[in-house]
């Protein structure tokens, strides 16, 4: 039984055909195997901030053994730029149980300067030279807890 009445319906010419419907496909070769794309090493993908980063923190270990400490933590990293100074920020633990907060202040970036790869080394340095505190090398710092950071560009200048 039909619902719709045989008036209703519509008779259309057929539907041309495309041309390339009436060619038969020529056989195609198998697609060539797809190298699978090299996977980047993890510290390639890193751009220059973070790659900065990622050295000082790995650097803890080497902090605490410069100061004689029994642990460091980098609490705080800031990669240098155009308009704004390096920045570390280390908490050392003593073996009595004491901490210490120290702030390390370095130079911005400027083009073909190596100041990005010498901070790490010289807050090793600085540790390991006795940690004195010349107002020469001192700046004033209202992020740090005591107020004061280091800054390393004066120390290594005067050094």
């Amino acid at each position: 039984m039909e619902t719709m009445h045989a008036a209703g319906r519509r008779n259309l010419p057929p539907v041309p055909r495309t041309s390339a419907e009436t060619i038969p496909p020529a056989p195609q070769a198998a697609p060539a195997p797809v190298a699978a794309p090299a996977v980047p090493d993890a510290t390639a993908r890193l751009d220059a901030g973070q790659a900065f980063v990622t050295r000082l923190r790995a650097a803890a270990a080497a902090f605490a053994d410069a100061a004689g400490a029994e642990s460091a933590v980098v609490r705080e990293v800031v990669p240098p730029a155009r308009h704004r100074r390096a920045r570390c920020r280390v908490v050392f633990r003593s073996p009595d149980g004491a901490e210490s907060d120290l702030t390390f202040v370095g130079e911005r970036r400027r083009a073909g300067a190596p100041a990005i790869e010498e901070l790490d080394g010289g807050i090793i340095r600085w540790l390991a030279d006795g940690q004195q505190r010349d107002p020469a090398w001192l700046m004033a710092d209202e992020e740090s807890t005591d107020g004061l950071a280091i800054d390393l560009t004066a120390w290594l200048a005067a050094g």
